[in-house]
């Protein structure tokens, strides 16, 4: 058999719904919140293939709003992957994980926006 070739990444734009209850269950109470933003991290490198994971300030406040212990149990998360203008051998990429508010998390699935990444 032939080994394919990796695919060439190219900036991409998903909507996503993390269980942060499923991912959490089990933890110490002091340990909550931090291992629900591993868990977002987690996910976005498994999903848009990239090492480099950041977390917007807003998506951060909303996991940590109810204290340490007290996470929320579902976080609808966009993840865009963006080329790294910074870096010098021009085809790393990074995703930037962003919060998006929704009023239920019933019938939501993975949406993959064609339009511009912001």
């Amino acid at each position: 058999k032939f080994k394919k070739m990796p695919k060439q990444l190219t900036q991409a734009t998903r909507d996503y719904t993390i269980i942060l209850h499923k991912e959490c269950h089990g933890k110490q109470f002091k340990k909550k919140a931090p291992t629900a933003i591993k868990a977002i991290k987690k996910a976005a490198n498994r999903n848009m293939l990239t090492k480099d994971v950041r977390i917007d300030v807003k998506l951060n406040q909303f996991v940590w709003s109810k204290g340490i212990r007290n996470i929320p149990k579902r976080v609808r998360v966009r993840m865009i992957r963006r080329k790294d203008e910074e870096d010098d051998t021009g085809n790393s990429f990074y995703t930037l994980c962003q919060l998006l508010k929704v009023d239920s998390f019933k019938g939501l699935r993975t949406e993959k926006n064609t339009g511009a990444a912001e």
